[in-house]
């Protein structure tokens, strides 16, 4: 996430999205999806602040290391529970505005928080990897 040519292709892939976007697999609508993908960028930008879950101090560690290869995510992966945008209403442009802004503030000086909610402490460079599967596999999940 902070190489200028994968945010570039990220963004590029965030404007080919519509309204009308429809998911291959998943309950939340395009929107939600945009709103759902700025939760855990503002954690690490210090604009959220997530409290961490008991069940993320104790399993977070264990699959950290899945934040790091080359897997993708699974599909219907378990969500934390302020990060689940389903059965709220979102304005698609005003969510892919803030996303896109949000994505193009993610650089290595700006992440104040260096313990993700469920992970727990991370370094930058695992911040930013993490944002890139997370963003990478809900723009699959929509087909872009």
């Amino acid at each position: 996430m902070f190489d200028p040519g994968v945010k570039k292709d990220i963004l590029d892939r965030i404007n080919k999205l519509t309204p009308q976007s429809q998911p291959r697999w998943g309950k939340m609508n395009v929107a939600q999806m945009l709103a759902h993908l700025q939760m855990p960028i503002g954690s690490a930008l210090g604009i959220y602040n997530v409290r961490r879950t008991l069940l993320g101090k104790i399993i977070g560690p264990l699959v950290k290391r899945g934040m790091y290869n080359d897997k993708p995510f699974k599909r219907n992966s378990p969500t934390d529970p302020s990060f689940i945008m389903t059965g709220q209403v979102k304005d698609f442009e005003k969510e892919k505005q803030s996303t896109m802004a949000m994505i193009s503030d993610f650089k290595e000086e700006n992440i104040k928080n260096e313990i993700h909610p469920f992970f727990g402490r991370m370094t930058k460079e695992q911040w930013s990897k993490a944002m890139y599967k997370h963003i990478e596999h809900h723009l699959q999940q929509f087909g872009v």
